[in-house]
Order: C-alpha cells, then sequence, then structure tokens
C-alpha cells in the first residue's frame, strides 16, 4: 500500500519524476509503478489519461536529453553507460545492432528490452537521426510501453491492491526486489571478478618497448597488431594502430579459428582496446594464449599508444559496421 499511497498523494508529479529518473539510466522499477499509477487511477483517485500523459512527458524529457547527449559526444555517453554492464563492448554492440537490423523502429519497442532500453535514445543521437524522426518514433514507443503497463493496471486493480493489502505494502516488496538484486549483482560481479583474476597474469607491454620492437624488424619473428574493440568500428573516422588488424571480440571463437588457419602459432600477437584496465584485450590475449600463441596486451590501449604519439591510421571503410543512416 506504501507505493499506491505516494503515488496517491503525489499523483502526476512522482510519476513524471520517476519516469524522467529512469530514462535517465538511475535504475528504478518504472514497469511496477506504472502499474500502481493504473491501479491508483483505476480507484478514482487519478484521470488515467493524465497518468499517461505525465508519464509519457517525464519519460519523454530524459529520452531528449539522452538524444541530444548523444548526439553531441557520439560514443563517450554510451561507453559511461555501458561501464554499469560486465562487458562494456557487448552492451554497446547489442544496442548498435538492434539498430543496425530494425533502423528507428527500434524506438517502438525499446523500452521492453533490458539494456536497449537505456541505450536507444543516445544511439539514436549518436547515429545523427532528425530530431522530428526521433520525436516521433520515441513518442510512440513511450506510449505503447506506459499505456501498456498502465493498462494493466488498471484492469487488474482489485488483484493488485488485494495483493497490495495482503502483503501490507508493495515499499516492503520493492525494496526485499532491490535488495535480491543488488545482492545477486554483487555476488556475480564477485564471481565474474574471481573467474577473470586469470587475466591478470597475462603479460603486458608498453607502448614504447612495442613501437621499439616495430622499429627493429627481425625476420624471423611475425608480429600481429590486432585490435579487439568492437564498439569503436562503428563511428565514423575512427583510428586504430597503424597495420594492426581486427579481432571481433563478440565473434571471439570464430576469429580465432581462422587465425588459427592462416597463422602459425609461433607468431607474436599484441592486441589493444580501449575499455577499462583492457578488460576485453586481458580475455582475447588469455584465449589466443591457450591456442599456443604468444599474446601480449599493449598497457593502456589505443589511448596510451596514441598519446605517445605513434603512427596510428584510419580505420578501413571495409571494416566498419554501417549502422543505417538517418537521413
Amino acid at each position: 500500500m506504501e507505493l499506491l499511497n505516494v503515488v496517491m498523494q503525489h499523483g502526476y508529479l512522482v510519476v513524471a519524476v520517476a519516469m524522467f529518473a529512469y530514462c535517465m539510466a538511475i535504475p528504478l522499477p518504472a514497469g511496477l509503478l506504472l502499474v500502481a499509477a493504473g491501479t491508483v487511477a483505476a480507484g478514482g483517485s487519478l484521470n488515467p489519461l493524465l497518468v499517461l500523459t505525465a508519464a509519457v512527458a517525464g519519460s519523454f524529457a530524459g529520452d531528449l536529453l539522452m538524444f541530444f547527449g548523444g548526439r553531441t559526444t557520439g560514443w563517450w555517453l554510451m561507453s559511461v553507460l555501458c561501464r554499469l554492464s560486465f562487458y562494456p563492448d557487448k552492451c554497446i554492440f547489442r544496442s548498435a545492432n538492434f539498430f543496425y537490423k530494425r533502423g528507428a523502429r527500434t524506438l517502438l519497442i525499446a523500452k521492453f528490452v533490458p539494456g536497449v532500453a537505456m541505450m536507444a535514445a543516445p544511439v539514436a543521437g549518436s547515429l545523427n537521426m532528425r530530431p522530428w524522426r526521433f520525436v516521433l518514433y520515441d513518442m510512440g514507443g513511450l506510449v505503447i510501453y506506459c499505456g501498456a503497463y498502465i493498462t494493466v493496471g488498471f484492469i487488474f486493480h482489485k488483484l493488485f491492491s488485494r495483493i497490495a493489502e495482503a502483503l501490507h505494502t508493495f515499499g516492503q516488496v520493492v525494496l526485499a526486489v532491490v535488495l535480491v538484486a543488488v545482492f545477486t549483482y554483487a555476488v556475480t560481479f564477485l564471481v565474474l571478478t574471481l573467474r577473470d583474476r586469470r587475466f591478470l597474469k597475462v603479460a603486458r607491454i608498453l607502448p614504447k618497448e612495442l613501437a621499439e620492437l616495430l622499429g627493429t624488424p627481425d625476420p624471423d619473428r611475425l608480429m600481429i597488431i590486432a585490435d579487439v574493440r568492437s564498439h569503436g568500428y562503428y563511428e565514423p573516422k575512427m583510428e586504430r594502430i597503424q597495420n594492426s588488424i581486427r579481432i571481433e571480440p563478440n565473434r571471439l571463437a570464430d576469429e580465432l579459428g581462422v587465425m588459427t588457419e592462416l597463422l602459425e602459432p609461433s607468431c607474436e600477437v599484441y592486441v589493444y582496446c580501449t575499455c577499462a584496465r583492457e578488460a576485453t584485450s586481458a580475455r582475447v590475449a588469455h584465449m589466443l594464449h591457450q591456442r599456443g600463441y604468444t599474446a601480449r596486451v599493449i598497457e593502456g590501449g589505443l589511448r596510451a599508444w596514441k598519446k605517445a604519439g605513434f603512427p596510428v591510421e584510419p580505420v578501413p571503410l571495409i571494416d566498419i559496421e554501417h549502422l543505417p543512416e538517418f537521413d
């Protein structure tokens, strides 16, 4: 009953503010809030159309800020948002892939898809979708999303009210769910951290040391520099270390299978990325080492290499994942 009381007391304002916060990537139980609002509206305390209007307005304000954030900062904002994910590269890859397959229609279903819900607006902005087109599709998606949950609460209001009374408060349920979610996240993070400790043993090399090796080539030593970013291959005008090749970390098994067929295990592979603590690079280097290659992680990744002033080159057009162009 506590959540219902909050919605009753503060009405449309709490719905609008909560949905705005949710669309700004603050983890809130948006669906549960909308169901509660629909339940309250069914009791006559709120107008259901005004509840829908408040929910859509708050959500749209948040999405619009995220849209222009993506339009202004490009992939930087999305990389920040994806830091909450265990694997940031996959987070961005999955969200961008939705747009690759569905285009602007992604916005109609985005809020129903975990992960993509948070990323859809900034991805649309980074792809330079026309503002009017974003408004059209995003508003349509928000009406569908908010309307669906509010309708469920409105139609089944008696059931939800009885559940609330039986459990005393929706607030206690929400608290329990949040605590379980936090505990699960913490345990999962701990398990993944312990599992990935083996990556700490992967050999590393400073950009200066690698540049010196490249400057004194040995005909008996085949050296390969591998770019293991994924999201970097969606952004136009991206650069990579000169003469490096691409290894797609999201299709790692297939990529390494091709390498095994084409390259001798005696070759030396130096991998780099742009993620925190070179996590993706360490994972790829570990798998390469298991396959018999001498693999090292370039300390600091692409940023450290460029900061040191060593040569880079544009990513070839043939290697870029071409997302839909919004005109």
